[in-house]
């Protein structure tokens, strides 16, 4: 089952990639971690505009920011992403449950 804190994180994940300006800088930070004036460079927006994607996608826990002097670099986090998804899928997919199911059966 899946709880409370799940089902916000889950919300959060699916509104942060339904922008297509963040799914482009989830592309961007597939194989490079970039500063946020490399991801602005590659829009044609403002960068508070930039700076609030990125906020979005940080919040939904798909990318992480760290401070180095007075750049902010930012990188994807795979895992959690896929984490996340994957764990959504599981409990919606009816052939999934199943599988979900043994699985505990085997893990006992």
């Amino acid at each position: 089952m899946v709880d409370d804190a799940h089902l916000r994180l889950m919300e959060r994940v699916f509104q942060a990639l339904a922008s297509t300006p963040r799914r482009k800088i989830l592309a961007y930070l597939a194989h490079a971690e970039l500063s946020a004036g490399d991801i602005a460079a590659r829009f044609e927006m403002s960068k508070p505009a930039v700076s609030q994607h990125l906020s979005v996608l940080e919040n939904a826990g798909l990318i992480a920011s760290e401070k180095r002097g007075q750049y902010v670099f930012y990188r994807l986090l795979p895992d959690t992403l896929a984490n996340v998804l994957n764990g959504y899928v599981q409990e919606v997919c009816p052939v999934s449950r199943p599988l979900k199911a043994e699985s505990r059966t085997i893990a006992e």
